[in-house]
């Protein structure tokens, strides 16, 4: 609440606030006092999770990139979700070790599972082979796999990015619970919230580089949607020449909804 204060001065809302933080826990159906932290799944648990962090790590981090690194730091973080960039491994080690400590002062620490310190970047390829190491490691940010790659058109390195696959295996699944709970509905009904479903799929994955993982998405819902249909049929299993203009009707193909920067200043300011 102290963070909270240094830009809050309403009371109401510093009270409402700390009844959100003393509403407690509840699972299945037992009420549980919540002591430290905020309410797992409440709606102003991102939002003050954001200022906490904001005090805690954002304006930290700004001096010690000024004060303390000596060479190049990219920080990018998304509520509680953060990928640190750094020129050398002994600055990165060093940055985590005083990360650990400045969390313990507030009671935080890392995730073990998701903390992770890997070689990335434009030379990390060349210098792991030099050493006989495989390929740059991938890390996983904001539902993305990200990994090193090269331009098509020069051989120039860029950073990839494919929908990460646990994130689609459970769209999937959550689709396909849905599909069979809809199956004796009208077909038009099912294909209007299908289409829905996938475009709103879209407008967060469809980033240069990630066609074939939405390509593969959309092969894999065809084909549950198709054996939706032809559980609910009594002639069988239709073939998927005949279901072709019912699946390009309903579900879109894929196609890059978010260019680089580049594309869309050309797009807007032509020359």
């Amino acid at each position: 609440m102290k963070f909270v204060e240094h830009r809050v001065a309403d009371r109401r809302i510093l009270r409402l606030i700390q009844k959100w933080l003393r509403a407690g826990i509840s699972e299945d159906g037992q009420w549980s006092e919540s002591k430290v932290g905020t309410p797992q799944g409440a709606v102003v648990s991102p939002l003050l999770a954001n200022v906490y962090l904001h005090y805690v790590f954002d304006l930290w981090i700004e001096a010690w990139r000024k004060k303390v690194a000596v060479g190049e730091v990219i920080v990018v973080r998304y509520a509680d979700d953060l990928v640190v960039g750094f020129e050398s491994r002994t600055e990165a080690e060093r940055f985590l070790g005083e990360f650990r400590e400045r969390l313990a002062k507030f009671g935080l620490e890392l995730h073990g599972e998701k903390t992770r310190l890997i070689e990335f970047g434009k030379h990390a390829e060349r210098v792991r082979k030099q050493r006989g190491e495989g390929k740059p490691e991938t890390f996983t940010f904001l539902g993305f796999t990200h990994y090193c790659g090269k331009r098509r058109s020069n051989g120039s390195f860029i950073v990839w990015r494919k929908t990460a696959s646990k994130r689609m295996v459970a769209k999937l699944r959550t689709i396909k619970a849905e599909l069979t709970r809809r199956m004796h509905e009208p077909v038009a009904q099912v294909g209007e919230w299908l289409t829905k479903v996938v475009q709103g799929y879209y407008q967060y994955h469809a980033v240069p580089g990630n066609l074939n993982q939405l390509s593969a998405f959309r092969h894999r819902l065809c084909r549950l949607w198709r054996r939706v249909l032809n559980r609910r049929s009594q002639r069988g299993e239709r073939p998927w020449q005949r279901l072709a203009a019912l699946l390009e009707r309903w579900i879109p193909f894929p196609r890059v909804l978010h260019p680089y920067p580049q594309a869309r200043f050309a797009a807007r300011h032509p020359r």
